[in-house]
């Protein structure tokens, strides 16, 4: 759990060394990069690799052994009622006083849609509605109960030994036990977060890691930005005034989505022109296509023009057409992944590498001796003369052994 914490507290620091906070609606957190970023910094393979080669050289260190008895120095039955009253003591913490914003910021809450996102204080949630992941006041409820729960376990492990059997049994003297028992709790974790990353959640909201794949397939920012626009003309709005009151934000998030057509580096945009185009009947020149503009700079110019309206017709399969800043970081418009992509691959990946770790080291502290070719009847099946038939436990002679 430190190295996890470790890690999570540095990267925060790393991405707040290198946002870019000027223009949240068009350039988010989201659209800037994760190893690249404007102000120079980066993450390179050394930065892996190093402390691999030197882990990968050091792996067998036995710095817990009493160099007199050769046994372990560790009561690790007791460590582990200690990490666990603390990691019960961080969790309630978070819960109880920096998610209710009694003693620190919140946590960040936004609408449906992104568009009113801020950190404020939550109130926790005791109901039913606390397991909606989609309702933030079960973050602080869970927080709290989890954390109770773990306060109350660790002082449990720590005012209470473990019986012989169950030491025994479970192999709780050595230190291979620790790291199988262990990892179990991340790769569960890590399985969880990458559910609630991809599909989305309270925890992951989309001002912060974009939008999912999914709100892109039902159409999801599309349609609240026509039923705004359905309501509006209600009011007897001009199309124009309907479009402009439409926020930066929803059009954006309904652009930049997880586009299927949105092609390569080269620009080239998939379901760009029609098939045997001197044959088609329906092609922009032959029926005479033009576009007009609803809002936005452009707001109330047609084009007719088949070069020109090619042109927007390539942008509008994109959603709103939007002026990026191309030349700062050499972007290129196209939307190929997103942080939730990477976070979600990055941590179903080591989630599932964690739980055969899991299984490995499981079973290599349990059948220790299997492992190191020990059987408990292999001295007597050898043994020359305690069996009529050598190997066969069931020819064993009488008055031996």
């Amino acid at each position: 759990m430190a190295l996890v914490a470790g890690w999570a507290g540095s990267m925060a620091l790393y991405e707040l060394a290198v946002f870019d906070p000027s223009d949240p609606v068009l350039d988010p957190m989201w659209r800037q990069g994760i190893t690249n970023s404007w102000g120079g910094w980066s993450i390179t393979g050394g930065t892996v690799t190093n402390p691999a080669i030197w882990h990968w050289v050091y792996w067998d260190l036995e710095i817990f052994t009493d160099e007199r008895t050769g046994k372990p120095s560790l009561d690790l039955p007791k460590i582990f009622g200690i990490h666990l009253f603390l990691s019960g003591v961080a969790c309630f913490g978070f819960g109880a006083f920096h998610v209710t914003g009694l003693y620190g910021p919140g946590i960040w809450v936004s609408d449906p849609y992104g568009l009113t996102g801020r950190v404020q204080s939550v109130n926790p949630a005791w109901g039913v509605e606390g397991f909606d992941p989609f309702v933030p006041g079960g973050i602080a409820s869970h927080h709290i109960a989890a954390g109770t729960l773990g306060i109350l376990a660790g002082l449990f492990h720590l005012s209470v030994r473990p019986p012989q059997r169950l030491y025994k049994g479970l192999r709780m003297g050595n230190i291979e036990t620790v790291l199988s028992s262990s990892i179990a709790a991340v790769f569960f974790a890590a399985f969880v977060v990458a559910g609630t990353m991809w599909y989305g959640s309270a925890t992951t909201p989309i001002e912060l890691f974009g939008p999912t794949r999914y709100q892109w397939d039902q159409g999801y920012f599309q349609q609240e930005i026509y039923r705004r626009i359905g309501a509006g003309l209600a009011e007897n709005q001009s199309l124009s005034e309907a479009w402009s009151k439409i926020p930066e934000k929803l059009a954006f998030y309904d652009y930049i989505g997880n586009n299927p057509a949105k092609g390569d580096g080269d620009g080239i945009v998939r379901a760009d022109v029609p098939f045997r185009r001197a044959e088609s009947k329906y092609s922009v020149e032959q029926v005479g296509v033009t576009v007009e503009f609803y809002g936005g700079e452009l707001n109330g110019v047609s084009y007719s023009d088949p070069a020109t309206v090619k042109k927007y017709a390539r942008r509008a399969q994109l959603g709103e057409i939007f002026e990026l800043d191309r030349a700062t970081l050499k972007s290129d418009g196209v939307f190929r992944s997103s942080p939730r992509g990477w976070f979600t691959f990055g941590h179903a990946s080591f989630a599932l590498l964690f739980f055969f770790g899991h299984i490995w080291h499981g079973a290599r502290t349990l059948f220790r001796d299997v492992f190191a070719g020990i059987d408990p009847d292999l001295d007597a099946q050898v043994e020359f003369g305690t069996f009529q038939k050598l190997g066969d436990p069931t020819t064993r002679r009488q008055g031996t052994g």
